[in-house]
């Protein structure tokens, strides 16, 4: 059903990319045609959060490790636990698209469990997947809220923790390069079968398990990461995001200057309160030179603030030389930064120590400072 359904939808998928042209399912080769080829058999569409990083293919292969190793892969956590905790996440960042899929997805897998579809993630019925679901709403927060005790055994932290920290790199950059939904425009009473009918579609492509591991030959090995230390109990979950935060290092290396990184990765570990008009991003990147800021802002905004990315930040960095390519490299780089942190800080937050002394700012790319000047 998957090869056949991705081929169907194939040329619908591709238009709900904006600001980069992915690469068309019939034109792909190599490394890009591989990972669709896998994206069709276990996702069951080419699904344009991950197509829409095919203009640059190692930072695809690194999105889809994450993705799949994480959400797709069988383990010790159900498929409709990490549907919830994916939507719940999606719901937090504000990334209407993201919850339409996964909220569907769930509400497949779920029989629309405590009406879903009309009520979102605060419709869940079962009091266990409800505080997953609420877990994974403050998963981001730097409050005193993500210091609660998860409410999951340790054990099931790597996949759980993976799939949050996946989806909010996701939502970053599903944030930027997608539109709103991937639903057509429809009337209200119209829409509300549509969401049944995907509901039905994704929740029975969702209950085929997929074999852990399969992914990571997209990549090469990359060695253990101190930030990454919640992922060590399922080695596929932690073999997939160091090698592909290795792969986006390198991606962030080439298209920033080391200095723009390192002031980056400052200022998401060390956040701003929020304020009207963004202009705390305005002052940082003003202490750049001119050529340098609008790929900064653009790495900044992505990172702490993608839904206020507008067509002028992107446009910006292509007077400044920037392609497609370099977009994709730009926007990884940072919504990665911002989601390993995430990562680190969960698992210091009630499943284990403090990522073994690595700094805040550094943990979010791990050994960013010594590997700095590889391209």
């Amino acid at each position: 059903m998957g090869r056949r359904l991705a081929r169907v939808t194939s040329r619908t998928m591709l238009t709900h990319v904006r600001h980069v042209t992915p690469v068309a399912p019939d034109a792909a080769d190599g490394p890009v045609a591989r990972v669709y080829g896998q994206l069709a058999d276990d996702f069951g569409v080419l699904a344009p959060p991950v197509l829409l990083h095919s203009p640059a293919p190692d930072v695809l292969r690194a999105c889809w490790l994450m993705l799949r190793e994480t959400l797709l892969a069988e383990g010790l956590v159900g498929r409709d636990a990490k549907e919830v905790v994916a939507a719940a996440v999606s719901e937090s960042n504000r990334c209407p698209y993201c919850v339409e899929v996964h909220g569907a997805t769930a509400a497949g897998l779920l029989g629309d469990a405590g009406g879903w579809l009309t009520a979102g993630v605060g419709g869940i019925g079962d009091p266990r997947l409800r505080a997953l679901a609420d877990w994974a709403r403050h998963s981001g927060d730097d409050g005193p809220a993500r210091r609660r005790p998860p409410p999951f055994p340790a054990e099931h932290g790597p996949e759980l923790i993976g799939v949050a920290v996946a989806f909010h790199y996701l939502n970053r950059m599903v944030s930027v390069f997608l539109q709103d939904s991937p639903l057509p425009p429809t009337p209200a009473g119209v829409r509300a079968g549509v969401r049944r009918t995907a509901a039905r579609i994704m929740g029975a492509l969702a209950r085929t398990g997929r074999p852990p591991g399969r992914s990571l030959e997209l990549l090469p090995p990359a060695p253990p990461e101190a930030d990454l230390a919640w992922a060590v109990g399922q080695p596929h979950v932690a073999a997939a995001f160091a090698r592909a935060g290795q792969a986006v290092r390198r991606a962030g290396a080439a298209a920033l200057p080391e200095h723009v990184r390192r002031r980056v990765l400052a200022c998401v570990a060390d956040p701003p309160p929020p304020e009207p008009g963004g202009r705390w991003f305005d002052a940082v990147v003003a202490e750049l030179s001119p050529p340098e800021r609008p790929a900064a802002r653009l790495a900044l905004l992505t990172a702490l603030a993608p839904y206020r990315v507008t067509d002028a930040d992107v446009a910006a960095c292509r007077d400044g030389g920037a392609d497609d390519a370099a977009l994709v490299a730009i926007t990884a780089w940072a919504s990665l930064a911002a989601a390993r942190r995430i990562g680190a800080r969960l698992y210091g937050g009630g499943l284990g120590p403090p990522a073994a002394g690595v700094p805040v700012a550094d943990a979010a790319v791990g050994e960013e400072a010594s590997r700095a000047g590889e391209a």
